[in-house]
């Protein structure tokens, strides 16, 4: 098969041309009549071109698949943090283990058979006081916890032919070390898994201590059941691991919203294309980040480019929203038939000083007042095509495309276009993130205006350039960046807020720093 490597061309690419080239060889290098041969090439030739279009396609198709329009990187920070988050749970739900209870009968030399039980078993309390979390790269993670120590009171009962006797016993468990790997994946929906590949737990010293009557009966069945206090904890800690990240940890990571939904026009494809990476410095997540229509998804025309995240540590969690993030943003927004734009006089601000109508117009345009005398008008804005930006060290910036067709209103109401104009302006944006989302505002620079057809004759488009200035700056731009101060939702589990924000623009997308605060549940 072949295969590609992310973020260069295609590695198949020479594989293709030998397949093409083999073709052409195989038809040209047989002897036949001249008719015949030129059939056969013709068909041969015609096979492997096709072969290696097809071949190009899968692999400009598995080129395209295998970088995300956005990235998710956990540092050994966040790590850290999380892993605090998850002993503190994971003491809490180990101090609530129930132990079974004990019993069985052992013979002594010289003294017979002796049969005990141990009973009402209380695990008074688990401490987990060491512990960390290391990255195995290429595997997942592995969380490792030394000197553990509990503490546990019961009953016991012992018989010796016809002395009995019983009491209570306090047991303490010490140097407890604990090894769990957990394997990272994603499920069917793009949602990431996470699963206890190995656990192991080992205790290195359990100490008892027994009240009751006669002393020399203890030691008689300490040795019996202190091998059997082990081995039931031992367990006991992995399979209550094995548990705690199936109930706790998996069901947490499935609130990571696959699907954002911004609006009644479009959402946010926030699922997993691969399933997480582990390195020797981070965890990645390469998320799909590609915006959507509601109303009709359809294809993206053109392909995430990759992303050359840099060395940098210093904050929890780090977030790379492509170009290809936010151009997808505009496609579903455009192709949603969302930016439309319609201006008429009772939209114009009061402060503006003037009216959208045809004697307005006709200082600039002096045939409209003959055509249509004292008539409203009405603007439609319209991008004839999504917009595109590009993010490079200096910003992000955007040249956007703007139709402006004027029509008159008539008297009857239906409406008489009267000019068609384009306008363009470079476009530059703040970015920031608020409360989970990326939000925004833009500022325009100086408006370029165009002629594009005119049904009342020729006129000087550069008289209406202070016009259309005022009616941009101060009606198209707010409206926008009223939408953008609602900022886009950044894929979050639930109860994790951001602070210590960072933002910096790199070659083809913005990275996003964070440390992270999580609000637990509270504990019931």
């Amino acid at each position: 098969m072949c295969r590609v490597a992310r973020g260069s061309s295609p590695a198949c690419l020479p594989r293709l041309w030998f397949l093409f080239w083999h073709g052409y060889k195989g038809a040209v290098g047989r002897e036949s009549p001249a008719g015949a041969w030129h059939r056969r090439a013709a068909r041969m030739g015609a096979q492997s071109l096709a072969v290696a279009c097809g071949a190009l396609a899968l692999c400009l198709a598995l080129t395209r698949a295998t970088n995300p329009g956005f990235v998710v990187r956990i540092t050994q920070r966040g790590l850290d943090y999380a892993h605090q988050q998850g002993i503190a749970i994971l003491e809490k739900e180990l101090a609530q283990l129930k132990l079974p209870d004990i019993s069985g009968d052992f013979r002594i030399r010289h003294v017979g058979k002796v049969h005990y039980e141990i009973s009402r078993l209380d695990l008074r309390s688990f401490h987990l006081p060491y512990s960390r979390i290391s990255l195995v790269p290429n595997v997942g993670l592995q969380v490792s916890i030394s000197n553990a120590f509990a503490e546990l009171d019961g009953n016991w009962r012992v018989k010796i032919y016809f002395i009995r006797d019983h009491g209570s016993f306090d047991l303490k468990v010490e140097n407890v070390y604990i090894k769990i790997n957990l394997k990272l994946g994603s499920d069917a929906s793009g949602k990431p898994t996470i699963d206890t590949s190995d656990c192991s737990t080992r205790i290195s010293r359990v100490r008892v201590h027994f009240w009751g009557k006669f002393g020399w009966l203890y030691n008689l069945f300490y040795g019996a059941v202190e091998s059997r206090f082990r081995n039931i904890l031992e367990s006991k800690v992995c399979e209550n691991v094995v548990t705690s990240v199936r109930s706790e940890l998996q069901p947490y990571l499935q609130t990571l919203p696959v699907t954002a939904r911004i609006d009644d026009k479009a959402g946010i494809d926030y699922s997993l294309v691969a399933p997480p990476t582990a390195t020797a410095q981070s965890l990645d997540v390469d998320l799909k980040g590609e915006f959507f229509s509601l109303a009709h998804r359809s294809t993206v025309p053109f392909p995430p480019l990759a992303l050359a995240f840099p060395p940098d540590h210093d904050r929890m969690v780090y977030f790379g929203a492509s170009s290809y993030f936010f151009n997808t943003a505009g496609f579903a927004y455009h192709a949603a038939g969302a930016l439309v734009f319609e201006i008429t006089d009772s939209k114009i601000p009061k402060g503006m000083g003037f009216h959208l109508n045809t004697s307005t117009f006709s200082a600039f345009i002096p045939q409209l007042e003959k055509m249509y005398p004292d008539m409203p008008m009405k603007l439609r804005l319209s991008a004839p095509s999504a917009p595109f930006l590009n993010i490079g060290p200096g910003g992000l910036l955007l040249k956007p495309v703007v139709d402006i067709q004027a029509y008159a209103i008539l008297p009857s109401s239906s409406l008489a276009p009267l000019f068609l104009l384009s306008l363009t302006s470079n476009v530059s944006a703040v970015i920031d993130v608020k409360s989970g989302h990326i939000v925004g505002s833009l500022n325009m620079g100086r408006l370029r205006l165009s002629l594009k057809h005119s049904d009342v004759g020729t006129f000087q488009v550069r008289m209406l350039q202070s016009l259309m200035n005022a009616i941009a700056s101060t009606m198209l731009l707010p409206r926008l960046n009223e939408r953008l101060k609602e900022g886009f939702p950044l894929p979050l589990p639930d109860r994790i807020q951001l602070s210590n924000i960072l933002v910096r623009f790199h070659q083809n997308f913005l990275l996003l720093g964070a440390d992270v605060n999580y609000q637990p549940l509270k504990w019931r």
